[in-house]
């Protein structure tokens, strides 16, 4: 189930601009975006195979920007985000980007098989935090639910966060983020996430991706 998630997560990636994203209403966009991503991998082998290097320039060029990735880390360190310096949020905010990159990039190229149900959206035009539903259909098992929670921005639409079958992303790293905090510190925690981020590298390039 977390492989799935990661690859729905990363599903929202492929976007044009995001000067263009402002035209698209948030369904719209999931939608597009998801369609797009897969054509880019079924006729990209070096994307199926996991090109560690290209998947990486992909998600960099094409996902983040999509991304609160502030607002993202915020909610995932919880009560203990107002504690922390400036210094300490910004290396905090950089090191969970870094992490969810790279957690991205494992699980890419398993996307291009998925098969999607688009639900429908009801917005109002003075509506600025929207959820986007997509149903993932499996063959052989029941479909699963993902939610898009969304915010408008000035910048567009932007996700901050990602529900599977009513498991939350940031809620799964607060458990875990508070527990380090608890125990360790902000700086303990800063410390655990580039210890991920370095295990994570070592394990793509051992699998010489």
């Amino acid at each position: 189930m977390k492989r799935m998630l990661d690859c729905m997560v990363m599903a929202l990636a492929l976007a044009a601009s995001a000067a263009h994203a402002q035209l698209i209403p948030p369904d719209e966009l999931v939608k597009g975006v998801m369609l797009d991503i897969q054509r880019i991998i079924v006729q990209d082998k070096d994307l199926q195979s996991g090109d560690r290097k290209k998947t990486m320039r992909l998600i960099e060029e094409k996902a983040l920007p999509h991304f609160n990735h502030l607002g993202m880390t915020a909610l995932a360190v919880g009560v203990h985000w107002r504690k922390a310096t400036p210094e300490q949020k910004a290396r905090l905010a950089e090191d969970f980007r870094a992490l969810l990159m790279r957690t991205y990039a494992s699980s890419l190229s398993a996307f291009g098989e998925q098969k999607f149900e688009f639900r429908p959206l009801r917005i109002k035009p003075e509506d600025t935090d929207v959820t986007v539903q997509v149903r993932v259909l499996q063959s052989g098992a029941q479909p699963v639910t993902v939610d898009y929670d969304m915010e408008k921005t000035p910048r567009g639409w932007k996700v901050y966060d990602v529900r599977m079958a009513g498991i939350s992303l940031v809620v799964n790293y607060r458990t875990e983020f508070a527990n380090i905090v608890r125990d360790k510190g902000v700086d303990g925690l800063i410390g655990v996430l580039e210890a991920k981020n370095k295990s994570l590298d070592a394990a793509q390039a051992a699998a010489g991706k």
